[in-house]
């Protein structure tokens, strides 16, 4: 899971029900003798970043699920077990000690030590390094001091290395729930070779990352073009099935569905939403389905004024027809969304937002007028994404039920639409996806709701929010935590800033030439179960 995150692809439907089976034979329909040797071929979109602190969207994260091995991963109760940690226990909750498993080796032959692990998070906690997930370090106990254009340190105090294998994390309060979070992509550990200097990344280094996990980089990214890595015979862990993964990066997702079809490409991880009619025709038991964490938005630049009003928000919100762009787009292949979290956490509840997710046209309309909702809507999107009908709809919608001149403006590519999202240029609303980062109602708010959270692109601020999100972190059990968690909610419903629409499923496919293809709950590819067959 561990990531993650910002999701660059229209995300498909989530059952209702985590039982739901994959279309097809489970696993694949591949009948020839798998060649262990052999490469395959995934799809994704380009990285906006390979360094791990610094990477909080889909693809990059595929890429670092093959060079790096998590500290933890989750089972099918989506409970973290040890990975590459031997244990990560806590007797308060507080005071976390994690032991690394003996073995471990980078790809340039170091030794994976307690050092590589507090040298990786100290540099992403690090305020001018600038990394995107900097905000998964701020429980850690010296965070706040690492903050500024001029921090008063440089390293985390409440990190202690204990010995070759052992280091402590002491949090600024207790989090029940951090042994979870240690499986997000921020915590993976950098080698010595990463930095030319003490905190300072080595130029040049994502280009080719070194990892610990069960491949290593073959040659170094070739940006809009692939990504390659193969198999890293020294990983003491799992060892994958195949010799090696070529990432190939499309700009267009009906380019990567044509070559699926014709077996130049191996899986696609999201169908066209043009394909999805005709794709159990197109692929038979190749095309698959199962259940994703994934959550489709319409953001707003809160700190622009004419989106400024929760009613202004709301009143747009109103006036889309979540059911029908489901039914006629998504061909009833999502869930519709009327709230901010997952129906695969603890603590969901259907329909959160109440009546600003009912569809009244008249309603929304004058609700608009009244609060002086501007006269022209733009809604930006990723053109790599396979966003455009959709978006297309909802103009449309808005037009006829608002009044108001809307266009849809697509940048190339996701990492393009980030780079102006977070410069505060000026994009009108925008789409985004949230894939979550470790199995936890918090991990729906707290990035992307939070005053300083990691993805919180829009400005948004409710220091009653953080309050509710902070006192549900230091709750001692999970129960007492969602209530705190659902009041938060409960204010993002009265405020807006974004707008749910669409619960995600893993729609996918894969070519003749491999077997055994499952997707996470993540929007990854597991490469460890991946087989190519001859």
């Amino acid at each position: 899971m561990r990531v993650r995150r910002l999701a660059a692809w229209t995300a498909l439907p989530l059952a209702v029900t985590l039982g739901l089976a994959a279309c097809g034979s489970g696993g694949g329909s591949g009948s020839g003798q798998s060649d262990p040797d052999a490469a395959v071929r995934i799809e994704i979109a380009e990285p906006q970043h390979l360094v791990p602190t610094n990477t909080n969207e889909t693809s990059g994260s595929q890429v670092l699920a093959a060079l790096f091995s998590p500290l933890v991963d989750y089972d099918e109760a989506n409970k973290p077990y040890e990975v590459a940690a031997e244990s990560v226990t806590s007797s308060d909750n507080k005071v976390w000690t994690v032991r690394l498993k003996d073995g471990y080796t980078f790809h340039n032959g170091e030794k994976v030590t307690a050092d590589n692990y507090l040298d990786a998070w100290n540099y992403g906690a690090y305020a001018p390094n600038g990394q995107n997930s900097s905000y998964f370090f701020e429980k850690i106990a010296g965070y706040a001091d690492l903050q500024g254009e001029k921090p008063q340190a440089e390293r985390l105090s409440g990190l202690k290395k204990v010995d070759d294998l052992t280091f402590t994390v002491t949090l600024t309060e207790p989090y029940s729930e951090f042994k979870t979070m240690l499986g997000y992509t921020a915590f993976y550990p950098l080698p010595k070779a990463a930095f030319s200097g003490p905190g300072v990344l080595r130029e040049g280094y994502e280009q080719a990352p070194i990892g610990q996990g069960p491949f290593r980089m073959k040659g170094s990214w070739q940006h809009d073009a692939k990504v390659e890595v193969e198999r890293y015979d020294a990983f003491p862990g799992e060892r994958p099935k195949v010799g090696g993964v070529e990432f190939r990066i499309y700009q267009q997702l009906t380019a990567a569905y044509a070559d699926v079809l014709s077996d130049n490409l191996d899986v696609i991880k999201t169908i066209p939403t043009e394909n999805l009619s005709t794709a159990g025709t197109d692929l038979g038991d190749r095309f698959r389905q199962s259940p994703a964490s994934s959550l489709q938005v319409l953001a707003f630049p809160t700190f622009q004024k004419e989106f400024s009003k929760p009613e202004v928000r709301k009143a747009i919100s109103m006036a889309i027809d979540r059911d029908e762009i489901t039914k006629s787009i998504f061909k009833d292949s999502q869930q519709p969304a009327r709230s901010f979290v997952s129906p695969v956490v603890a603590g969901y509840r259907e329909n959160t937002i109440g009546a600003a997710g009912e569809f009244d046209p008249a309603k929304a309309k004058a609700a608009y007028e009244a609060a002086g909702g501007p006269k022209k809507i733009e809604l930006s999107y990723n053109g790599d994404g396979g966003h455009k009908d959709w978006i297309d709809a909802t103009c449309n919608q808005l037009k006829a039920n608002l009044g108001v001149e809307c266009v849809g403006t697509a940048e190339p590519k996701f990492a393009d639409l980030l780079t102006k999202v977070k410069a505060k240029q000026p994009v009108g609303l925008f789409r985004m996806g949230w894939v979550m980062d470790y199995p936890s109602m918090e991990n729906y708010l707290g990035p992307l709701y939070s005053t300083n959270g990691s993805s919180n692109y829009y400005g948004y601020s409710n220091p009653e929010f953080d309050k509710l999100l902070a006192e549900g972190a230091k709750a001692p059990n999970e129960e007492a935590a969602i209530a705190k968690y659902q009041a938060a909610e409960d204010l993002l419903a009265k405020d807006m800033p974004v707008i749910p629409l669409r619960y995600g499923q893993n729609n996918f496919g894969h070519s003749t030439k491999v077997k055994n293809v499952q997707m996470d709950l993540f929007d990854r590819v597991d490469l460890l179960k991946i087989e190519a067959v001859s």
